[in-house]
């Protein structure tokens, strides 16, 4: 997992994205303005940044511009802005940003956003880098695409038919409903390997929701998580 830096001076949002990227396993740091983004950056050496544009002291843009000036740009780094304008946008990727997360930031724009930055490599202001399958590196990324978080569109997985023998369609609809349900969400927790924020994501759930249905139909969310290693 990875070390990443939270760049906001907005405390809610510093602690959301502290949670998740947390229950995702990652080590995170977090920084209120750019002072203390300076001065992470340098003792933590963080492997991606998520930086927001609007700060009062000095606003994000202007503090990526100085860690590319200077060589200390080694890092994927994340905009994000609820305010900024497509130029912005431009700007901020043509400096050297991996992606732009419009907020509201989503849950699965978040994730995908962060996959990709910390699976590509780090590309230099104005460089030319081969794209690979999947992933969109900084001169790839259109105007849509960077405000919509710098990724491709999440291809369609291919699981073929269900068998409908799996389930019991001579009993009562509850029951059969339940049985699918259960080997539904049993599913996601093996694809997302035991993730309660990717599956909450996928379903449609809030988590709290999530964690009662999941009691209610008696998964097992250790054994979910064992068949997934």
């Amino acid at each position: 997992m990875a070390n990443i830096l939270v760049v906001d001076d907005e405390l809610g949002i510093r602690d959301l994205l502290s949670e998740i990227l947390s229950d995702e396993g990652h080590t995170v740091e977090l920084a209120e303005n750019a002072a203390q983004a300076r001065l992470c950056r340098t003792q933590m050496r963080p492997d991606l940044v998520l930086l927001d544009i609007w700060m009062p002291d000095t606003d994000g843009v202007t503090l990526l511009k100085e860690w590319a000036s200077t060589g200390l740009l080694s890092m994927p780094v994340i905009m994000m802005s609820g305010h900024a304008t497509i130029d912005t946008a431009v700007e901020a990727t043509r400096i050297g940003a991996t992606a732009f997360l419009e907020k509201p930031i989503t849950l699965q724009k978040l994730l995908k956003a962060v996959d990709n930055g910390l699976n590509k490599p780090v590309a230099r202001a104005g460089m030319l880098v081969p794209s690979k399958a999947g992933m969109l590196l900084p001169n790839d990324l259109t105007v849509e695409v960077a405000m919509t978080g710098g990724t491709l569109p999440e291809a369609t997985m291919d699981i073929g038919p269900q068998s409908m023998q799996s389930f019991n369609l001579e009993g009562p609809l509850r029951e059969a409903r339940d049985e699918f349900e259960k080997a539904y969400f049993e599913f996601h927790l093996a694809k997302e390997s035991g993730s309660m924020t990717r599956v909450a994501e996928k379903t449609g759930l809030e988590r709290t929701h999530l964690y009662r249905k999941l009691k209610q139909l008696g998964v097992d969310l250790a054994r979910s998580k064992r068949n997934a290693l």
